[in-house]
């Protein structure tokens, strides 16, 4: 029997971020979840804060971590996976041709070290970036994609933010990303590089 990479706390809380909106894009909901891995981003809130803080990583939250991440807004995640706020207006974010308030939302969050998830609602796409980079796209309606989120969560961590230059609406086409994953596209990387990394990645669970 092959096993499977141990996740630290970061990664097991960036897999739960990317399981719950994958469940939210199937379901045509749209959502930002924002790790704060580095510096806080500015942002105010839009909606009272009647929900107490709550780890993330507990499944009987899962209902009501789904729940609040519909509201408009980010929800925002400490690095030990506790509630810190939802309903949050990102401050500073320009939206770009093409894309809403909420891919532009995505990409200031991610500023300074942090991991932000967006599950889009037209698309049923869940998008991930890493310090103020798009770094990878996952289709919600790929099949057995939810048996690939610990592989996929391991591969988000491997490639970080260095095989991406500055963000465009350019680099955002899926026909410049690589596909090495059914349902996964990962944006501006060389092929053979992340390659690398799947299969040490791969071995590594022998």
């Amino acid at each position: 029997m092959v096993k499977k990479t141990k996740l630290n706390k970061q990664q097991k809380i960036e897999e739960k971020l990317i399981r719950i909106a994958l469940e939210l894009a199937k379901q045509k909901e749209g959502a930002l979840f924002v790790l704060v891995a580095g510096k806080a981003p500015r942002y105010h809130l839009l909606v009272e804060q009647s929900v107490k803080p709550f780890s993330v990583l507990n499944v009987k939250n899962d209902k009501l971590l789904k729940s609040i991440a519909t509201i408009d807004g980010a929800v925002i995640i400490d690095k030990e996976g506790f509630l810190v706020a939802y309903g949050a207006m990102i401050a500073g974010a320009r939206p770009f041709k093409g894309f809403g308030t909420r891919h532009a939302a995505a990409l200031k969050a991610s500023q300074n070290r942090n991991i932000v998830v967006l599950s889009s609602e037209e698309e049923q796409k869940v998008k991930l970036f890493k310090n103020g980079k798009y770094i990878m796209q996952l289709d919600a309606l790929e099949k057995g994609i939810e048996q690939k989120v610990h592989d996929i969560t391991i591969l988000f961590e491997s490639i970080g933010a260095g095989f991406l230059g500055t963000i465009g609406a350019a680099v955002l086409a899926p026909a410049l990303g690589i596909t090495l994953i059914p349902g996964v596209i990962i944006f501006g990387g060389s092929y053979y590089a992340i390659k690398k990394i799947i299969e040490r990645a791969r071995k590594s669970k022998k």
